[in-house]
């Protein structure tokens, strides 16, 4: 049994538009649902069909807790954590909050120069890793990192000491200290990092009242404390740690699946009891595509959140018998565009929620009218609903908020009815399969080749949903480039997904402006030239690496 050393505190705020600690503070989350919900499940597993109930949570997360105290977080202090979705992980994440320190996920993709950047950023001097990944750290800078403790087996010549899960985090008992101060609504809760655009990735600072508004009861209103979510994205992204916290604030419940596959979908979720799941757009093109059968709405999903919005939406409703919305959302925001259920409107991503002000801007954030292009800018009612910065970037943060609204560095156009629709991107990124791209960090990584003078990194459109990476390449004078062997020299030093499918080589060099800027939007336009290389019709298709995904 695990006991806390807090005294009674009251959980209310003066503010009015601030809900009290008790429905949005990870720490007094867990006590309360634990008390008043111990018997409800709060986590289903679909690899094994083990549950846990509230109580059973709470004590997970104290025993995890006591183990990080022992080895001297406390409040305040940033964990890095790099390891794919699996049980410790879920208990690391809540732990840490319940400590009143910050998680700080990472891609467990990152590799090279963009792992040596995050690890900087992320001021930790512990780190959480998955023992198959420390050999990474070989040859990277570690900043502040000075210890290791490692998940999923043991681990030889590591650069740090190092300690396994089970003997640093598993006591048989213990008791917390009390808090130094109460954890507010406005304290970090993480850091998440998303995609650079002119520059590095950056770390988005986040509060608790920041992640609550993001997808809780207040802002996805669609979805209920009766609601099981099924929950297929990495935890490094908004999109896994995000919804997780964000049903723990309803008392509601989870469900944990690997990763999505279009062959077991379904199985997934009726084994789960899933209620409410998201599904990019490709992912429900590969449902769609798939034969139909008889039992396609025997299954107990009533809603799915779509993005983008698929045009044959309707179709998906009424083939799996549930509604369907879409949104628009980022790391740094809090979902400000919702749609109705089952939008008519083809390829909207809905009207601006209760509590949000949405502006369409030209480039001195004049407002445009309406019709025309512009980039959206966003301000709440409340505050600390959207994000607290881009932590240690002063200057991007200073960019991001000008003017005293959020610029998403999107474009979009609004027609009379109020619906947004996505226009383009005003910022230099990719998007791809769901994983923002930074355009910076695949030039920066192409530009190490001893072959290559130039580089510019663009979005092509993907024949699945999306965007694909389309390099453009200029060789050094006197040498010539092989797109295969450039493709192996970025194998390993990207993230896989940022590896380019297309490869065009430009022997007189990049467009450029009489400034010397290399002329993007052309390349972008241009697109595949019938000189592009594609690696996926060469035969060459990098994928993901497998991991466990249970202790």
């Amino acid at each position: 049994m695990f006991k806390t050393k807090d005294s009674p505190l009251s959980l209310e705020t003066r503010d009015p538009r601030m809900p009290a600690r008790s429905k949005l503070v990870t720490r007094y989350l867990i006590d309360r649902w634990a008390e008043e919900r111990p018997k409800k499940v709060f986590a289903k597993f679909d690899d094994t069909g083990e549950e846990w109930s509230y109580a059973t949570f709470r004590e997970l997360i104290l025993q995890t807790a006591v183990g990080l105290q022992s080895r001297g977080v406390k409040q305040g202090d940033h964990v890095l954590v790099w390891m794919p979705n699996c049980r410790e992980q879920i208990r690391i994440f809540f732990a840490l909050n319940y400590l009143g320190a910050v998680y700080v996920p990472i891609n467990t993709a990152y590799k090279g120069g963009l792992l040596e950047h995050v690890i900087a950023v992320s001021d930790a001097s512990l780190a959480l890793i998955e023992a198959s990944l420390v050999e990474r750290l070989s040859g990277v800078d570690l900043g502040k990192l000075d210890r290791l403790i490692v998940t999923g087996g043991q681990v030889d010549n590591a650069p740090l000491p190092v300690e396994t899960y089970e003997d640093a985090l598993l006591p048989h008992s213990g008791t917390l200290e009390p808090l130094e101060r109460t954890i507010e609504p406005w304290d970090p809760m993480s850091v998440v990092f998303t995609s650079g655009t002119t520059g590095p990735s950056k770390g988005v600072l986040m509060s608790y009242m920041h992640l609550y508004s993001n997808a809780g009861p207040e802002t996805w209103t669609f979805v209920t404390e009766d609601d099981r979510y099924m929950i297929n994205a990495p935890m490094f992204h908004i999109g896994g740690c995000g919804p997780m916290f964000c049903m723990l604030a309803r008392g509601a419940s989870i469900a944990m699946v690997d990763r999505f596959d279009t062959a077991t979908y379904w199985d997934s979720v009726r084994r789960t009891k899933s209620t409410v799941a998201f599904l990019l757009g490709v992912m429900a093109s590969f449902l769609e595509k798939q034969p139909p059968r008889p039992d396609d709405t025997d299954n107990p999903l009533r809603l799915v959140v779509m993005v983008p919005l698929a045009s044959n939406s309707k179709s998906f409703s009424d083939r799996f018998g549930l509604d369907v919305f879409t949104i628009f959302n980022m790391t740094e925001v809090s979902t400000p565009l919702i749609s109705d259920p089952n939008p008519e409107a083809r390829g909207t991503c809905g009207k601006p929620r209760d509590g949000v002000e949405v502006r369409l801007v030209d480039e001195h954030d004049c407002e445009v009218p309406q019709g025309e292009m512009g980039e959206m800018v966003i301000r709440t009612d409340r505050p600390w609903t959207m994000n607290s910065g881009y932590y240690k970037m002063p200057e991007a943060t200073a960019e991001a908020w000008r003017n005293g609204w959020f610029h998403t560095g999107d474009a979009f156009i609004q027609d009379a009815d109020g619906n947004f629709f996505f226009a383009d991107r005003v910022k230099d990124a990719i998007r791809r399969r769901g994983e923002n791209i930074s355009s910076f960090e695949v030039e920066s990584e192409v530009l190490a080749h001893p072959d290559v003078a130039e580089a510019a990194a663009v979005a092509v459109p993907s024949e699945h949903s999306e965007d694909d990476v389309l390099i453009c390449v200029a060789p050094v004078e006197g040498r010539e480039l092989d797109p295969a062997q450039l493709i192996e020299f970025l194998k390993d030093r990207l993230a896989y997904f940022m590896v380019p499918r297309y490869v065009r080589i430009l022997n007189n060099g990049l467009p450029k402006t009489p400034t010397a800027k290399v002329l993007k939007h052309r390349l972008r336009t241009e697109g595949k030239t019938p000189d592009t290389w594609d690696r996926e019709a060469e035969g060459l298709r990098i994928k993901g690496e497998r991991f466990r995904t249970t202790a």
